[in-house]
């Protein structure tokens, strides 16, 4: 649309700032506005209004943080089951390699559902109880257990879950430092221990200087050069 080349005149030019030329009555006449009403029975004609979009129902904050509020990012991607690894099978003796049990030998007994594996020491030979490790941190040995007398159906991830306690601090213990309590474990788990070392155990001990493999820690010496051992 090409644009106006005179500028548009006022109905109704200001004699000076703020005063009109032609009075209100004048401007009725003026615009025509009578003609409408008289069309309309003497009404000026309404129109609908557009419904007005309702409040939201949470209250806007009246001060944005300075800091940048982080959200966590939606995960797309499907959980796939972790691969066990070929060397890794029911029975095989492990070294494991980090945590609290660090150079100790361990028999694996299966894997779970998150990827993990379920190891046991035994805990009567080299203290390592029921417990769950990463693949990643294990070395796998020729060395094997016939676990096949050895019930593990039992044991998933829930069973290792813990309990969450919410601690409450009152006034007084705020400056006060906490002291943990040490729990006892369950008598439960520890009849679960003991059914599966005496099955670990009995086969174990069918084999000749077994026991006392098991029960030595792994360790490398002076000259020994990892990526050529053979485990």
């Amino acid at each position: 649309m090409a644009p106006r080349k005179t500028p548009r005149a006022s109905r109704n030019p200001d004699l000076i700032r703020g005063v009109g030329k032609f009075s209100r009555s004048k401007m009725y006449h003026k615009r025509g506005l009578w003609a409408i009403k008289a069309k309309n029975g003497g009404v000026f004609p309404c129109h609908e209004k557009k419904p007005v979009a309702p409040a939201p129902s949470e209250k806007l904050p009246k001060f944005y943080p300075a800091d940048d509020v982080k959200k966590p990012l939606i995960n797309k991607h499907k959980a796939k089951p972790t691969k066990l690894r070929a060397s890794i099978t029911p029975g095989t003796v492990l070294i494991i390699l980090a945590g609290r049990f660090k150079g100790k030998r361990v028999v694996f007994l299966k894997q779970l559902s998150s990827g993990l594996l379920l190891i046991s020491g035994p805990f009567k030979i080299n203290g390592v109880p029921l417990r769950r490790v990463n693949q990643a941190y294990v070395i796998a040995t020729s060395t094997k257990v016939d676990i096949s007398k050895v019930n593990v159906e039992k044991f998933d991830d829930k069973y290792f879950a813990k309990e969450v306690q919410k601690k409450k601090k009152g006034e007084g213990e705020f400056f006060e430092a906490e002291k943990e309590e040490k729990k006892d474990l369950p008598q439960e788990k520890k009849d679960d221990q003991k059914a599966v070392d005496a099955s670990l155990i009995a086969s174990i001990e069918g084999v000749p200087e077994l026991k006392v493999y098991l029960a030595a820690r792994f360790s490398l010496k002076s000259g020994m050069k990892p990526h050529e051992l053979v485990f």
